[in-house]
């Protein structure tokens, strides 16, 4: 299933624990639900003892979370932070990205990342022992300079997503073409 429901978009989640230090996590698990409300979704696995990892945890304790957007410029630093880190440690700045403190979420957003989404635990789904599905209400975004223009459209070239293919194997989304819907 993994590898063949692809690509895959990587949002990179910052979230906060109850004592205000930062985690920074990637997800493949991860996708827009809904325009009006706004909802995102992101898929978050629990250690090996069902204990929640750092980012299940710190969402229940805050409610809050914010999904960045991961670019071409931003993979490896995106890769540094999904590395196992004792709890605590402040992943962004062992992969020298940015914080910025959110605007309507105590979660910060990452500055280097194209987009990013402040968002409020709308809902959390439980799957079996090993999985929640959090869903998240956007309240919030932050875009690059340049990504939106005067009619409110992104740039997909300026957002140079990349995406998640199965393993440690990624794809960009430059190669792309148009395909028009057939009017009736």
């Amino acid at each position: 299933m993994i590898g063949t429901i692809i690509p895959r978009p990587i949002a990179l989640v910052t979230t906060v624990d109850e004592h205000g230090r930062i985690n920074a996590a990637p997800f493949s698990f991860f996708n827009c639900l809904s325009a009006d409300p706004p909802i995102l979704a992101i898929g978050v696995e629990n250690n090996a003892d069902m204990s929640f990892k750092d980012t299940g945890h710190n969402i229940r304790m805050t409610e809050v979370f914010t999904v960045n957007i991961v670019s071409f410029a931003i993979a490896e630093a995106m890769h540094v932070c999904g590395a196992k880190y004792p709890r605590g440690v402040d992943e962004l700045n062992e992969a020298g990205l940015t914080a910025a403190a959110g605007i309507k979420v105590a979660s910060p957003y990452i500055v280097e990342a194209p987009a990013a989404f402040e968002c409020r635990r709308h809902v959390t789904l439980e799957l079996g022992k090993s999985r929640q599905i959090i869903l998240g209400e956007i309240v919030y975004a932050h875009y690059g300079e340049g990504i939106v223009d005067e009619n409110l459209h992104v740039d997909p070239a300026g957002v140079d997503a990349i995406a998640r293919l199965g393993g440690d194997t990624c794809s960009t989304i430059r190669d792309r073409f148009e395909m028009l819907t057939p009017k009736l």
